[in-house]
């Protein structure tokens, strides 16, 4: 089975986390924290700057690595690497290829219908001290 390998920023802001809506593909309309593809010779880091600034037109400090979540989909196994994430100040956020965007304190984070993998991020999320 292929390994597609991605990244996810959990942009935070005070206590909010930012989560997108799917506007395109097999997910449309599943919520999910942005992020994309890593490129070849790309590091992690790079490639979620990269990803924020095409989907969101936003400008990101990439921080700590929180999870990396291991999912099976039929036609592919992902690996995403999730990072917290903050706005650079003076940023502001833009959908280019989400339909919908909503900022969740801790107790809307299931107030969205996630899909597979970043219900899994959620949940380290909230296992995390960030909303503590």
């Amino acid at each position: 089975m292929k390994t597609v390998n991605v990244v996810a920023a959990i942009i935070k802001n005070g206590d909010l986390i930012f989560a997108t809506q799917r506007g395109y593909g097999d997910f449309k309309d599943g919520w999910e924290f942005p992020g994309g593809k890593i490129e070849d010779g790309e590091t992690p880091q790079e490639a979620l700057a990269r990803e924020i600034r095409e989907e969101l037109e936003a400008e990101i400090t990439v921080g700590e690595h929180l999870i990396t979540v291991e999912t099976d989909y039929p036609e592919f196994h992902l690996s995403m690497q999730c990072f917290w994430a903050e706005l650079k100040e003076g940023s502001h956020i833009n959908l280019v290829e989400h339909e919908a965007a909503k900022w969740l304190s801790s107790g809307e984070l299931d107030s969205v219908s996630w899909l597979p993998a970043d219900v899994k991020v959620v949940e380290a999320i909230r296992s995390s001290d960030y909303f503590q």
